[in-house]
């Protein structure tokens, strides 16, 4: 059979998220499901395969839970089983940061579309600032971005606190425009720098992938190629796989014709992945 893979999130208040899981885990077996999917009192994230009519129960579902009605959900297709098993989990946090309670459904930056995004980060005055890890980054970014080095997202909360300290220490506030791969870490990395006291801050909707899926690339503003969470590793504009495999020993990703100097320790294991 032919699988079609539903991948989405979405920020919103739950305040049993214990009694959405069970549901959503006997929903899930009933259909044949695999994938994970991660329910949190700030709202649900997750990649989920099942047929057609499975994935579209499954995401019926889902946006008749509280405020999850325009959640959105972005398809893809496969021929075998993408996942070994289903699984739903309750966690504190649906992408974890650590930053305490920010409430990225009321007080996440403000979303750009991708025409709207070049035009802003084109801006000299505009402060951008990728917040995906060094590994993603080193696979490719927007022109100008500042690339924070972070080894995992838990990571950024201090970057971002020792940036704006000297942003204030100079006197300015900027604007800030924020990315990610999918959405979901730049809108909640928007809403932190809210919470840090900068109004004027702005991320891109649906994140690299939908501006690589919509943006002509003769327009695009996107240098390289956008690391992926699964088989493909990376991909290009109009989301065409890309040029890097994954090295065996570290699990990082690097150029399929180069030389990879494996950062691996003695047991083939990257310190910081996870």
């Amino acid at each position: 059979m032919s699988y079609t893979v539903a991948a989405l999130y979405h920020f919103t208040r739950f305040a049993d998220p214990q009694a959405i899981a069970a549901d959503l885990k006997s929903l899930c077996a009933d259909l044949g499901t695999c994938g994970t999917l991660i329910v949190a009192g700030e709202g649900i994230n997750g990649t989920v395969a099942g047929d057609t009519d499975a994935i579209a129960t499954l995401v019926a579902h889902i946006r008749a839970l509280p405020g999850c009605a325009d959640t959105d959900v972005k398809y893809a297709q496969a021929m075998q089983a993408p996942f070994a098993r289903m699984k739903v989990k309750v966690k504190a946090e649906i992408v974890t940061l650590g930053a305490g309670d920010l409430d990225p459904a009321n007080r996440a930056g403000t979303h750009l579309e991708p025409a709207a995004w070049n035009a802003l980060i084109a801006d000299p005055d505009t402060v951008v600032i990728d917040t995906r890890n060094a590994y993603e980054v080193a696979c490719g970014t927007f022109q100008n971005a500042i690339d924070p080095a972070t080894r995992s997202f838990r990571d950024f909360p201090d970057w971002f606190d020792a940036f704006a300290a000297n942003l204030k220490a100079q006197g300015r506030t900027p604007k800030i425009a924020m990315f990610c791969t999918g959405g979901i870490r730049c809108e909640k990395s928007t809403a932190l720098v809210k919470a840090r006291g900068f109004d004027d801050v702005y991320h891109l909707k649906g994140g690299i992938l939908r501006y690589l899926e919509d943006m002509p690339e003769a327009d695009s503003r996107w240098q390289g190629e956008c690391y992926v969470f699964d088989e493909r590793v990376t991909v290009g504009h109009g989301l065409k796989p890309g040029d890097y495999i994954t090295c065996r020993a570290c699990g990082l990703p690097h150029p399929r014709e180069a030389d990879h100097d494996c950062p691996g320790d003695e047991n083939g294991v990257w310190p910081h992945r996870g």
